[in-house]
């Protein structure tokens, strides 16, 4: 069954090193099957409290597969940079 990773921006404080991040970050899921379904800036929130700037959904065949490209030393590193430029954060999703 799919699993989905959702990462949500609330802030950037650093573009360039937001932008590298995400240069860095996008080739490394094609080695553990993984798809944007969508990635924007363009968003309206209807209700609640929760007012991302941005979003990324990315499709994995499965949540272990989901969970082995987040550990991966291809992407684990990198989340000290998506930290470190963005108020942000990222969560799992099972598609069951």
């Amino acid at each position: 069954m799919a699993a989905y990773v959702i990462g949500a921006i609330q802030s950037v404080n650093d573009p360039t090193a937001f932008s590298e991040y995400q240069n860095l970050a996008l080739p490394t899921l094609a080695k553990y099957c993984g798809t944007v379904v969508i990635g924007s800036t363009k968003i309206e929130v209807a209700d609640g409290n929760w007012s991302p700037t941005g979003m990324v959904v990315v499709e994995f065949e499965t949540m272990a597969k989901a969970k082995e490209w987040y550990n991966s030393p291809d992407y684990n590193p990198l989340v000290l940079r998506r930290t470190a430029s963005a108020d942000s954060g990222v969560i799992f999703v099972d598609g069951d």
